[in-house]
Parts: structure tokens; sequence; C-alpha cells
């Protein structure tokens, strides 16, 4: 099914907000456009291709994903105890979102070197959890745990919001996604649907309560990651990512149903991310990467 034709000043401002989406302000402009021809370290016609460029279902994904690594004590330490996110969240968001848009998309040039100097710099984060544990970022089992909640957290939003994933589908997002989970050094990584719900029910012993979680939720209310206008969305879809996390993390951070999404607010949720599909965000990375491979900027717009 073709996408619908938008008039020129729509696409342009659509275009716009793609470009700028995810660019913090004082890095440069990375381009997905160069070389051409040099493919990512996922195949562009691969489930991560098509679940990355949902700006809905990303932003839903992915703070469900930290929620789930906040759960974690070594984790949450390194997290809140080694970033600006507190002071500043939304550049935060912006780098952290432009890392996981190099990763997929990006040439795999330039992928392994972003990931080689994102471990440089998790070297030096070290310390000790609030519950007393050491930790190291670069810890095996602490990126094993990072790698499979962000994998969670993308790949089912997707699922819910946008259409519906088959198991052979969500299978494949895992394996897509493992040889870049181990350039990160995440060697244990799931690599199916089956091994991320074997990895959960053995961290769910491991994973505490803290107030921690409550104020990243809180802070991701007030950050002004959308515009002023699109406020009632931004908290809207905040509750949809506390709906996806499993319950039985749910329960051990302290998360009520009445967190997440009302019945009546499903059907709202599942339009604005099906709508996104819509509409190609051709200076998107996603798109800009189709281009790179040779293909039209709206490709995966077309292949629903």
């Amino acid at each position: 099914m073709a996408s619908p034709s938008l008039t020129e000043p729509i696409q342009r401002r659509l275009d716009i907000a793609a470009a700028d989406y995810m660019q913090p302000d004082d890095m440069p402009r990375f381009d997905f456009t160069a070389p051409n021809g040099e493919a990512a370290l996922i195949p562009h016609d691969s489930i991560s291709w098509q679940v990355f460029k949902n700006p809905i279902s990303l932003f839903i994904g992915g703070v469900t994903a930290v929620i789930l690594e906040l759960a974690e004590a070594r984790v949450r330490s390194g997290v809140w105890d080694h970033t600006s996110f507190r002071t500043d969240p939304v550049p935060r968001l912006k780098r952290t979102g432009l890392a996981a848009m190099v990763t997929v998309y990006a040439p795999a040039s330039k992928a392994e070197a972003m990931i080689a100097g994102i471990r440089r710099r998790h070297s030096r984060v070290t310390g000790t959890a609030d519950d007393g544990q050491a930790y190291n970022a670069n810890d095996p089992v602490l990126l094993d745990w990072v790698q499979a909640t962000a994998g969670y957290g993308f790949t089912e939003a997707f699922h819910r919001f946008v259409r519906p994933l088959s198991p052979q589908e969500r299978d494949r997002a895992w394996s897509d996604a493992y040889p870049t989970a181990v350039h990160y050094g995440a060697v244990g990584a799931p690599k199916s649907e089956a091994e991320w719900q074997e990895q959960l029910a053995a961290m769910l012993p491991h994973l505490t309560p803290s107030p921690i979680v409550f104020e990243f939720l809180d802070i991701m209310r007030r950050a002004n990651a959308f515009p002023a206008y699109a406020r009632p969305v931004q908290h809207l879809l905040i509750r949809a990512a506390i709906d996806m996390v499993p319950q039985e993390v749910a329960t051990i951070v302290g998360l009520k149903p009445a967190d997440g999404l009302a019945p009546w607010q499903r059907p709202l949720v599942k339009a604005l991310a099906q709508g996104a599909e819509r509409f190609p965000l051709r200076q998107s990375p996603a798109g800009q990467s189709c281009v790179r491979m040779g293909l039209p900027a709206d490709w995966l717009w077309k292949q629903r």
C-alpha cells in the first residue's frame, strides 16, 4: 500500500522534524547517506530497520527499556551517577537515541567506531551500587541486561502499537540485533524471544525497587522531549511505556496498573503509532540510510 502523498510544505516540516528529532545540539550532524552502498551492521531488509523507523514506538520502547534497566541496582547506579540525565535530560535522550540510530542504520565502519568509543567511555564508569555491589559498565552481565531490555522495549512497542509481529519475526528481531550486541560486549544477549524470557526469569531475583524509577518517570513527564502543544501526547506515551513493563518487574519496582494506560487510551496510542507509519520521514536516519543503499528514501515505508 503506497504512502499517502503530502503537500510539500507538510512534507518539508516532517523532514526537518525527523532530522532534528535525535540530533544533539552539541554534536555534529551525522550523515547516514555516505559512503554509498556501505551496509549497516544490521541488514536493510531486517525487522530492526522497520522497527526503528517509527518515532512513536521508539519513544515508548525506550522508556520501557530504561525502567527495566533501573530495576537492576548496578545499572541503576551507573546510569544515575555517571550521566547528565537528572540535570539535562533532553540532550542526554538525543545522544542515546542517535547512538541507537547509528547502531542500526549507519555504515558498519562508522557504527563500529562509535561503539568502540562508547566502550572506552564505559571503562571509566565504575563505582558501588546502592545495594553495596561494585559495578563496571563494561561488565558483560550488565551489558547483556541493557541490550536485552532495549531489544524487548523497541520490539514490544512496535508489536503492540504498530502491527503484530509473528513469532518468527520476533525471533528475527532478536537474532538480527545479536551481532551488534556482541560489538558492545553483550555476548550473552538474547538471540530469540525464548532466550529473552529465560534471561528475564533469571534476572528477576536480582531486581530491586528504588525511588529512582519514579524520579526518572517524573523527569520524563517534565522534559521538553516534545513541543509544548504535544505534551499531553508525551504523557500518554509514558503511560504506554509503563503498560509494557512485564508484570513481575512492575510489582518489584512498585508500578501499579493505574500508572499505565486506561483501556480507552490504548486505541489512541495505536492510532498515533500507526499514523507515524503512513508518512515517510525522508531525512530521518532510516530514510537517509535507504538512499545510501541505493533505494528510494521512502522504501521502508512501502514495505508494510
